[in-house]
């Protein structure tokens, strides 16, 4: 029997189709970056996290080059938290400085633009980079209230505003792919 209340889920990605973009994203970051020791990696809750720590692994196996990596919570800077809420997020995690560095902003999905304009507000507490690059797994088109564009992006998505994206991996979830629900 069909459950009539599950929401349906359509793959964007599989887990091969995702490990050849991830593959690519990290190609592309390494094709503008020109000294890796400069680089470094925030991830943005939740999903960003995971991201960027499969991210890193993906630069090292193609560099032999460890890639600094933390975490940058924008939770506090957001100008929308009325219509959002808070979560328990891990809180922001930088390994190092931040000025002068070439920061890669990671993030599963850019939707309205909001969640990445407050990370950028936050990194600024830390610090002053040299330059400011986002990375998402997917950019859900036609919904953006800020004039933020991604730098690297994996796949562009036309949603409406009721649906949503699912970053999956194994490790946290039992699968990998990205799906739309």
């Amino acid at each position: 029997m069909i459950d009539q209340m599950s929401p349906k889920r359509v793959e964007i990605l599989s887990k091969e189709e995702l490990a050849r973009t991830l593959s690519r994203l990290a190609s592309q970051v390494l094709e503008e970056i020109s000294e890796l020791e400069n680089l470094l990696l925030l991830g943005i809750p939740t999903r960003g996290i995971q991201l960027s720590e499969v991210l890193a692994t993906e630069f090292q196996e193609k560099t032999g080059v460890k890639i600094d990596q933390g975490i940058i919570d924008p939770t506090f800077y957001r100008d929308d938290l009325a219509n959002v809420g808070t979560r328990l997020v891990p809180s922001t995690e930088i390994p190092s400085t931040v000025d002068g560095r070439q920061v890669v902003l990671i993030d599963d999905v850019i939707f309205t633009g909001r969640t990445v304009r407050a990370a950028i507000e936050s990194l600024q507490a830390w610090g002053r980079p040299q330059r400011v690059m986002l990375l998402v797994m997917v950019d859900r088109t036609g919904h953006r209230e800020l004039p933020i564009q991604p730098d690297f992006c994996g796949r562009q998505v036309p949603t409406k505003r009721t649906e949503s994206i699912q970053l999956r991996f194994n490790a946290l979830d039992g699968e990998e792919g990205v799906f739309l629900v």
